[in-house]
């Protein structure tokens, strides 16, 4: 009896090495709760997830000093939920982390400075990236604490203005294993500074010089370098014809170019350069000059070229014809907004690139059923397809796209005259995990249910207007499709607390959107808040019937909320108050809530601590007191007052007709 007694106190997992603990822990990423619940089990679990945890993405910054001391293994700090980071917090993990941080994100913090950085630097030698983006106050002071970051391999500067070339020369010269680095926004930076970057970082791989005042005096030096992979040139006014026409020789290696928005350069500068950059892989010439013949014709030697996007560029026939002629290992095509393409130029390229994966023909509302017949029956292979607002075809050309291309993945097929036998046919897409179907007036619950029970790897479903969905086709989504992760149900007025209760079965859905439901109650939130514990973002506006009584639930069970909008509700300040308790809520939006008081409005932007960024009427601005608003503010709050005034909602079909009126 003794021996038995014994043998039950043991504990088996004292049994397996830390090695195998480790490998447990590594699946468990579904729910960020799942780990923390491991810690809790015992002292020894506690220790246990304590080494292993090396990522943190910390909520709050006056937490930060005993976290890192827990988590002495932290490798990669995400503090982009930490929008006060000051140099107090750089130093304590300077001092704490010192011999394992190699990558910290500040990406949305600011209050730190030159010192911070400069500790931070210079205490964690193994620093290896450096995220630093919307410092828009950082100075040459801070690059040039940056820059003793000596092993740094990956920084991001993006829109840190009052940088200038001196700031930049100094981490060129201090951080020489550089392989990627952004400047995109930094308008301080010049030929001056990116030719440092150029001659002094050899290793550079990936270089982003988006909207930067550069003209051709640099470009020779980036064009030398070895091992560049990755170079975006998107919005730079400075670079034309004349620059690239020198550039015979240029960089071998690059594989993806983006040259977005320069106005200046034609098909004179493109072919220069793509002469000299056989190799590349990757084209993006959005929002550009017009894509004629002649620039389509500079492509003829980019044999390797597999992705193209044109987004928002005038197309003409023959330069899309060319297009299907050069480009023969094309396998990503994106043409979305693009005025000119036609059913006989996007039929061409579709017959000439059978092996073809992404095609994104998103407003080309000059296409019909001819285009599609071609690409359906030419791509065959096809994992994405989106063609929002293709208004031209009818609604017997969708049951193609479901009877010949069963390899789809992600289809938007927002504001189209899809109906029931068109989601009958899209339904054979067994792999679809995407699906868009927004402003879609011609199905309803007969052809959504066939969605429910065949595509049971879906996990984004949008049915933003659907007027003719009911509870009946939202509970054969929620049976079919368990891994759902975000559904959007907004202004389906027929919806009612039922469609709530199947989806909350749906236990990873993180995005939940039903503005405009008014059937919908607290009952029904509340059980969605029971089931989906992983919400993270919910949007109940114009949802009158949800009050306090829903508010309880969500602040006990979804302590994973980060965003919310509460507008045109019922809720008041005792609700308001009671989401003080999420500590991962960051974001509300709270227009026209007739039960909201100055008071309460204040107890409960006092109470939720995490609380940066907050849509309320300007009225309240002159109710709310002065010092608690900067005090707020301080905290890192930020207010957005707006002055819109109470509208009424419009009738979903009456909307689509306002809109068609509109557009022209």
């Amino acid at each position: 009896m003794k021996k038995q007694r014994c043998s039950e106190k043991i504990n088996l997992f004292d049994l397996l090495s830390e090695e195998i603990v480790f490998i447990i822990l590594d699946c468990l990423n579904t729910n960020p709760f799942d780990k923390k619940s491991f810690s809790l089990v015992c002292k020894s679990f506690y220790i246990t997830e304590s080494k292993h945890r090396k990522k943190l993405k910390p909520l709050r910054q006056e937490h930060l000093p005993a976290v890192l001391i827990r988590y002495s293994n932290t490798t990669h700090l995400d503090l982009s939920l930490c929008p006060r980071i000051n140099d107090h917090s750089l130093f304590a993990i300077s001092k704490i982390t010192s011999f394992t941080l190699q990558s910290i994100d500040l990406s949305r913090s600011w209050g730190f400075s030159s010192s911070g950085l400069l500790s931070l630097t210079l205490s964690c030698k193994n620093l290896k990236e450096i995220d630093i983006s919307n410092a828009v106050s950082l100075k040459d002071a801070g690059a040039a604490a940056l820059a003793e970051a000596k092993n740094l391999e990956k920084l991001w500067m993006g829109r840190c203005k009052m940088v200038t070339d001196m700031g930049v020369g100094c981490i060129a010269v201090g951080c020489k294993n550089l392989k990627l680095i952004s400047l995109k926004w930094c308008l301080g930076v010049g030929d001056l500074g990116v030719g440092l970057i150029a001659v002094k970082c050899k290793e550079i791989r990936s270089l982003d010089l988006s909207y930067l005042p550069i003209t051709n005096k640099c470009l020779p030096s980036i064009l030398k370098l070895q091992h560049l992979e990755d170079l975006i040139l998107e919005g730079c006014f400075g670079i034309d014809d004349c620059s690239l026409a020198a550039l015979k020789h240029g960089c071998k290696s690059l594989k993806a170019l983006d040259m977005s928005s320069c106005q200046n350069i034609s098909h004179l500068g493109l072919s220069s350069l793509t002469s000299s950059i056989g190799g590349l892989q990757q084209l993006t010439l959005a929002h550009g000059s017009p894509v004629t013949l002649s620039i389509a014709n500079g492509l003829k030697k980019l044999s390797m070229l597999q992705s193209i996007k044109l987004d928002g560029s005038v197309v003409t026939r023959a330069g899309l014809k060319a297009i299907g002629d050069w480009c023969v290992s094309l396998k990503e095509l994106s043409l979305s907004k693009c005025d000119g393409v036609t059913d006989e130029g996007l039929s061409y390229v579709a017959t000439k690139h059978r092996d073809l994966r992404k095609l994104d023909i998103t407003c080309c509302r000059k296409i019909s059923d001819v285009s599609i017949t071609h690409v359906t029956s030419s791509c065959t292979f096809l994992t994405s397809l989106r063609m929002e607002s293709c208004t031209l075809v009818p609604r017997e050309a969708f049951v193609l796209i479901g009877q010949r291309c069963r390899f789809l993945e992600e289809l938007d097929l927002t504001d189209n005259e899809i109906d029931d036998e068109g989601l009958k046919s899209i339904s054979r897409c067994s792999k679809l995990s995407v699906l868009k179907l927004g402003i879609c007036l011609n199905i309803t619950d007969e052809g959504l249910a066939h969605v429910g029970m065949c595509c049971s790897k879906l996990k984004e479903l949008d049915l933003y207007r659907c007027v003719g969905i009911t509870d009946s086709g939202i509970l054969t989504i929620a049976c079919g499709c368990p891994d759902l992760e975000m559904i959007n149900i907004a202004y389906l007025k027929d919806i009612t607390d039922s469609s709530l209760l199947s989806l909350s079965k749906c236990s990873r859905l993180n995005t939940f959107e039903s503005r405009g439901c008014p059937l919908i109650t607290s009952l029904g939130l509340a059980a969605i808040a029971v089931g989906c514990k992983q919400l993270i973002k919910l949007d109940i506006k114009w949802c009158h019937n949800i009050n306090d009584v829903g508010m309880l639930p969500l602040a006990h069970f979804s302590q994973n909320l980060r965003q919310i909008n509460l507008s045109y509700t019922s809720v008041t300040d005792v609700g308001l108050l009671s989401l003080a308790s999420i500590s991962c809520l960051q974001n509300m939006t709270i227009l026209h809530l007739k039960g909201l008081s100055p008071n309460g409005l204040a107890a409960a932007l006092l109470a939720c601590g995490g609380i940066t960024k907050v849509k309320v009427q300007a009225a309240f601005k002159q109710l709310l007191p002065q010092p608690l608003i900067d005090h707020l503010q301080a905290r890192g709050c930020v207010f957005q007052w707006r002055n819109k005034v109470f509208q009424a909602e419009l009738d979903p079909k009456s909307w689509k007709l306002l809109l068609e009126d509109t557009v022209p």
